[in-house]
C-alpha cells in the first residue's frame, strides 16, 4: 500500500504562484509513475501531469505552459508549479500513483491510478 498527502493549496489572487506538495509513504517500490488530477465546480476530474521515477514527465494540453511537475524520489515527495494561476485553476488538486509497469501513455489514456491523495483545495480569486 501507498499513502499520499497533498499540501500546498490555498487561497491565492489571480496571477499569483503556487507549489503544491504530495508526500508519498508506504511501499513505493510497487510504484513509478505519479501524476496530478484536479478536479473543478461541476467538472470532471483530469489529469494535469505524470511524471515517473526516472523523470521523464507528460503534460496535458492544458497544463503544458503554466504546469511544472517534478519529483524528488530522496524524499518521496512530488511537487506540483502553477504558475499565472486564473479562476479556472480554482479546483481541488489530486496526486495520485500507478502500480509500476503502468506508462504515462496508459495514464493519459485514462487509467484509474491506484493511489490517490486526499486532494488540496486552491482558489483562485480575481
Amino acid at each position: 500500500q501507498v499513502q499520499l498527502v497533498e499540501s500546498g493549496g490555498g487561497l491565492v489572487q489571480v496571477g499569483g504562484s503556487l507549489r503544491l506538495f504530495c508526500a508519498a509513504s508506504g511501499s513505493m517500490a510497487g510504484i513509478n509513475a505519479m501524476g496530478w488530477y484536479r478536479q473543478g465546480p461541476g467538472r470532471q476530474r483530469e489529469v494535469l501531469a505524470a511524471v515517473t521515477s526516472g523523470g521523464t514527465t507528460n503534460y496535458a494540453d492544458s497544463a503544458a505552459v503554466r504546469f511544472t511537475i517534478s519529483r524528488d524520489n530522496a524524499k518521496n515527495t512530488m511537487y506540483l508549479q502553477i504558475d499565472n494561476l486564473q479562476p479556472e485553476d480554482t479546483a481541488v488538486y489530486y496526486c495520485a500513483a500507478a502500480r509500476r509497469g503502468i506508462t504515462l501513455a496508459t495514464i493519459f489514456a485514462g487509467y484509474r491510478m491506484d493511489y490517490w491523495g486526499q486532494g488540496t483545495q486552491v482558489t483562485v480569486s480575481s
